[in-house]
């Protein structure tokens, strides 16, 4: 993921809700969000290169996502792949700080990691300084730390936090789904500085990047309603963002932390 905006115990209806862009190349291999046959509790894409996954939810409420961290240009291929971090959390039974805290960051490129469930989430990068309990409130991620103000970020938050008295899924949807799909670069003044050129740095600033080798490949909108209902879309996308599909999906979860119950 190279955006992941979430809203978490503060919308009036939807104890969780994530609007994420997804960035890759291309040409690498992956499956569209859905139940996996090998762990049918987790409802999530699949990187069909290493068998991980960039975001997804387990019925028993554990949610996961991960960004690559950009500090100038990607270096070698590390020994482990990042989304090996969210699909390990999903299919196992540590608790949140407790899996963080095992992680040898030494075996991934940079990242930036979102993992808990309804009673809490929690953050951790291998470019930061361990492990922070995300508070109530709405929150944005995209190839740095947490709510590092990047302008895609400050107006990701500003959009989400827009909605949080709408009780309609497809109301939610229409203002993120929006605010995914904006192309319009950062003004020059506002750009980050993160090792790269100028003009590379420009293309990555939207929210959604237009590219015919690298770009958004997915936008997608996950809400838990207090009652445990889950409502996931994802729209899916070629290079120069030709759109490849689309499916909304609505499930429940096994549990529900019980303070989120209505």
């Amino acid at each position: 993921m190279c955006l992941i905006l979430l809203s978490f115990r503060t919308h009036r209806h939807f104890p969780l809700v994530v609007a994420a862009n997804r960035d890759e190349h291309f040409a690498r291999p992956a499956a569209s969000a859905g139940f996996w046959a090998d762990h049918p509790g987790v409802y999530a894409g699949r990187d069909l290169e290493q068998g991980g996954t960039w975001m997804g939810i387990h019925t028993n409420s554990r949610f996961a996502a991960v960004t690559n961290y950009r500090r100038g240009r990607p270096g070698g291929a590390a020994p482990r792949s990042r989304g090996a971090l969210v699909r390990d959390f999903l299919v196992g039974e540590i608790a949140a700080p407790d899996y963080l805290d095992a992680i040898d960051g030494s075996q991934f490129n940079p990242y930036s990691l979102i993992v808990g469930d309804l009673d809490g989430l929690y953050f951790q990068s291998n470019r930061g300084s361990g492990v922070t309990c995300i508070a109530p409130g709405v929150h944005g991620l995209s190839n740095h730390l947490l709510n590092t103000p990047w302008p895609k970020v400050t107006a990701g938050i500003a959009a989400l936090d827009s909605t949080r008295n709408f009780d309609d899924p497809d109301a939610i949807g229409n203002v993120m789904f929006a605010l995914l799909a904006e192309r319009v670069p950062a003004q020059e003044s506002e750009l980050p500085d993160t090792g790269i050129d100028r003009q590379r740095e420009r293309e990555l600033s939207p929210p959604f990047i237009l590219g015919s080798h690298y770009g958004t490949r997915t936008s997608t909108l996950l809400l838990v309603h207090a009652s445990g209902e889950v409502f996931v879309h994802e729209k899916r996308y070629g290079p120069e963002a030709l759109p490849a599909g689309e499916d909304a999906r609505a499930f429940r979860l096994e549990r529900t932390a019980g303070r989120l119950t209505s």
